[in-house]
């Protein structure tokens, strides 16, 4: 299948191999600050935008990111490590 752009140059799609990955692709990811605090932003957003409560809505997203590891490790069999 080719497809034209308005420029008329033709583009073919090329196709990759697909990898299989025995892991979830989060399970090793440790958030950083920056997932943290875009979490953090939406818990924030979610309850309306209501100042006054940066750091219950920093450690519930801290806390939903280690939940979430532990899920993750459980569904797959993995030791905890801590």
């Amino acid at each position: 299948m080719t497809f034209k752009t308005k420029r008329n140059e033709t583009l073919e799609p090329h196709a990759t191999p697909v990898q299989s990955h025995t892991e979830h692709p989060s399970a090793n990811h440790t958030p950083n600050h920056d997932d943290i605090r875009r979490r953090a932003y939406e818990i924030y957003l979610e309850r309306g935008g209501l100042q006054g409560r940066e750091l219950e809505d920093w450690l519930q997203a801290e806390r939903e990111f280690k939940d979430a590891a532990l899920f993750i490790r459980a569904a797959t069999g993995e030791k905890h490590k801590q």
